[in-house]
This record gives C-alpha cells, structure tokens and sequence, in this order.
C-alpha cells in the first residue's frame, strides 16, 4: 500500500440558504463557537478540538456540501499528494499554496470521483483549545464525517488508491447487500464512512463529546431545544461509539458520539456486519428502530455543488 500520507479530519464546510438560523442552531444549541467571519460566512470552533475550526457556514442560494477537509504532516505531503493526484488524472481545483482561511497554512483542493470538493492542507496555524469540563455538554473535536454515494465501491476504491484510506468494517443486510463502508486514516475506527445512497450527498457529520454523561446532556439539551431527533441514543456495534443523531434546520443529520473506537492498524481484521440483527445498529436496544423515515432523511437532498467548486 502506498504510505499514508493524510493524518487527520480537519473541517466539514456547509452551505445553506436559511443561513442565520443554521448559525443560530451551531452556537446556541450544538455547542460550537464562532471565531471568526465576514458577511454570510462563520467559522465555527469546536472548544476542545486544536483545529481553527470544524464546521464552515456559508450563506448561498442553495443547499450544498461546500468541502471536506483532511490534514497532512508536511507541506512536502501536501505537493506529494497534488502530484499523486493529477498524474492519476484526478481533477485538481486549486493547486498547492497558501491558505486565506482562519489560521493558514499550505494545501489545495480537487474534486473526488462523484464531484465532492476535497481540501489538504499542512501547516494550519493550531488554534488556543482546552480541556472539556466534566459534565460540560459541548463538542470536543469533529469525529467523522458520513457521505452517501450513488457509486459506493467506486468512492471506497477512490479514497483508498488516492488518499490511502482503510477499510475498518463493513455494514451489510441480507437482500439490499453491503451498505455502508468505514473508513480510517490513522487509530481512529472511521473518519469517514461511505453509505450506499440514492445520490451524492452529506449522509451525516458526527461531533465527539467527553463522555456518556455530557453526550447524554447534550441529547437532552437539543431535544429541550425543539431538535428534531430522528435516531437514538443507542450505541453502535462498528465503532463502538455512541449515536443521536439529529435534523439540523436546513436538513442536514448532525450526531452527538463518544467512546468510538480505536483500532490497532497492524493487526485490525474488518467486520462484516449484519445490520438486519438489532444489535448491530443498537447494542443498548434503546433507540427507535432504523426504518425508513430514517434511512430517508440520512439521505438528504441532492447536493447542489458536485463539480462545482465552493466560491471561497
């Protein structure tokens, strides 16, 4: 396998028509932190998290999935993987070079097989965090990000020939086949999970907490809130971590997690799991049954920026 070169999820940027409300839900009800901005455009912080920020907001005509975001070690990374990639005639957006984002730094963008932006980047500035309190209900860090694919083995086999991503389990049900692929790029079980969708689009983005009492608070607070919860709480078998899972305002699925697990990379064998079996999808058996309802929502709408670069 070619050495990895990508390190870490760093951000997940989001564009959204209704943009004052969507900023209202971050800050007021999820828990993240404004830091920085312009006119139609938040950076959200996570308080715990050393990244400048992990949500994007940006203010458009329509919905869309502006980009994700992955770190590297090195700016020498950086140009490795922008060579790697037009030579395997990946379309690039932007070549290698200075970030005008909040805390810097060295990357560029392309898009991925279905026309989803992609950004690397090294040398981002590491932003002023701290510990999260016990009992404090708010993000730690972003934890993973969930795409649909309406091409699903191609998408696996894009992120693992070009970014070197694993494959740490897969969910399978015994009519409809295999429907979602984990995907790791360092300890962590997934930063980032395929599902098998009707068309590209943001499946879902997960958000760490400290523990089960403060992931327990925060579920709390946003249905106090009037979130509309569609999954949870339950705990997951791939991954082990916990799972609510909410409607954003602008329909997009957030997930309060903790506890996801870590894999020894040498010695990790992938599982195929049964998601037909209730202990799949929900060890506790405490969350509402996956049914339709929610399969429909994880779906989303059909995103309007494939192969379309976001504007900045």
């Amino acid at each position: 396998m070619t050495q990895r070169l990508i390190t870490h999820l760093r951000h997940v940027d989001l564009a959204v028509p209704d943009y004052a409300r969507q900023l209202d839900f971050f800050t007021s009800t999820w828990g993240l932190k404004a830091e920085a901005g312009d006119t139609g455009l938040t950076f959200l912080a996570a308080e715990g998290s050393p990244e400048q920020y992990v949500v994007r907001l940006r203010e458009a005509t329509e919905k869309r999935l502006d980009l994700i975001s992955f770190g590297a070690a090195t700016t020498a990374d950086v140009d490795t993987l922008a060579t790697r990639l037009a030579r395997d005639g990946v379309r690039l957006i932007t070549e290698p070079g200075s970030l005008q984002t909040p805390g810097a730094g060295y990357g560029f963008r392309f898009f991925d097989n279905e026309g989803r932006t992609v950004e690397i980047s090294a040398d981002v500035a590491v932003r002023r965090h701290r510990a999260i309190e016990l009992g404090e209900s708010i993000p730690v860090r972003l934890s993973h990000v969930v795409i649909n694919s309406a091409d699903p083995l191609g998408t696996r086999a894009f992120y693992e020939k070009h970014l070197s991503f694993a494959l740490s389990d897969t969910l399978t049900h015994p009519r409809m086949g295999d429907m979602m692929w984990f995907m790791r790029v360092n300890s962590w079980h997934h930063s980032m999970a395929i599902a098998r969708g009707p068309h590209p689009s943001l499946h879902h983005a997960s958000f760490e907490m400290r523990g089960l009492d403060e992931y327990m608070r925060g579920t709390g607070r946003v249905l106090r809130a009037g979130g509309e919860k569609i999954w949870g709480p339950g705990r997951h078998l791939a991954g082990n971590n916990t799972f609510s899972y909410f409607l954003d305002p602008s329909g997009n699925t957030m997930e309060y997690t903790t506890e996801l697990e870590h894999v020894d990379e040498d010695t990790w064998h992938p599982h195929l799991y049964d998601i037909s079996q209730p202990e799949v999808a929900d060890q506790w058996g405490t969350a509402n049954a996956m049914n339709e309802f929610v399969a429909k929502q994880s779906f989303n709408d059909v995103d309007k920026g494939l192969f379309v670069a976001p504007p900045v």
